[in-house]
């Protein structure tokens, strides 16, 4: 039989601090399932880093078994000797994190799950409306043709126009492959719970690989628009030592040169005519919807193939 979206989620009792809040208290969730639609691994970082930095419990364990892929996403056993040690599980795992000023806001954090996205997301909405959360806020990243010698651009998104007014409207209609995270936005939407997010735009040849800057222009955003104090110095550091190895490695290249001096070309080109904006094509236009899809399925596809381990 299947199982109630509430089977799928073991609220602790940590909660009951959130629950005897105000009712007048605003109480932001993010979310930065880990996925393949996190590039350079950008909004997973980015939540770790705040776990890391920042005074938090756990409010809520979901049931990773019933919701994770293994043979997809195969975890890691440890092998010591003759026998097998240990088991990193994956985890879905909703926390209480207070802020820099004491305010606190609710992390879900972990794997993205790869079944039963509507039960999920149901689940999720229960906890929205059991801890009385107001806003809800989601990390992630996606490939561009950016260059990493200039500041790392955002694509907004939000069940309201109004709650991201700021911020430009670079697409049309599109179809782009799924995500539990847009999902859950989707339906906080039609629940009427106010959700928006944040897209970092990634070089798309560093998508692959770990990419800190992304991660810390996502928690900057984060703070913009929530108003959370939150530290950011140990990704500006990682960002910077990152930035220095990176310039190293293109340097060693004339081709990998120039196609970065190309897209630095592109970008500034595009930004000297659209202030305040820095979405490049290859012909140094904004991309059309069909190929934003293409270069996230591009992407998804490289992602696959990792995973499986084939060339």
């Amino acid at each position: 039989m299947p199982q109630r979206p509430e089977d799928l989620v073991e609220l602790l009792p940590a909660h009951e601090r959130l629950v005897e809040r105000t009712a007048a208290d605003e109480l932001v969730l993010v979310h930065d399932l880990a996925g393949e639609f996190d590039a350079a691994h950008a909004g997973a970082l980015a939540g770790s880093h705040l776990l890391a930095s920042l005074p938090h419990e756990v409010v809520a364990r979901f049931d990773a078994d019933a919701l994770v892929d293994y043979r997809g996403h195969r975890p890691r056993i440890t092998f010591s000797g003759d026998h097998y040690e240990s088991f990193a599980a994956p985890e879905i795992t909703l926390y209480s994190v207070d802020d820099d000023g004491g305010t606190p806001f609710l992390l879900l954090h972990g794997a993205e799950p790869d079944f039963a996205w509507e039960r999920f997301t149901a689940a999720v909405l229960g906890l929205v409306e059991t801890l009385g959360v107001t806003r809800m806020v989601m990390l992630q990243a996606i490939p561009m043709p950016v260059p990493h010698t200039r500041p790392v651009t955002v694509t907004a998104h939000a069940t309201r126009r109004d709650l991201i007014a700021s911020y430009p409207v670079y697409w049309g209609e599109m179809r782009i492959p799924g995500s539990a995270g847009a999902l859950l936005e989707l339906r906080a939407g039609e629940a009427g719970v106010d959700a928006l997010g944040v897209a970092a735009h990634v070089p798309h040849y560093l998508a692959s690989a770990t990419y800190p800057a992304a991660s810390l222009t996502l928690l900057e955003h984060l703070s913009t628009l929530t108003g959370l104090h939150l530290p950011t110095e140990t990704l500006e550091e990682a960002a910077r030592t990152h930035r220095s190895e990176i310039d190293e490695q293109i340097a060693r290249s004339d081709e990998n040169t120039a196609v970065v001096a190309q897209l630095e070309a592109q970008f500034d080109n595009f930004t000297a005519a659209r202030e305040g904006t820095g979405l490049l094509g290859s012909s140094g236009e904004v991309p059309t919807g069909d190929e934003m899809a293409d270069q996230i399925e591009a992407f998804l596809a490289e992602q696959d193939r990792r995973s499986r381990g084939t060339d």
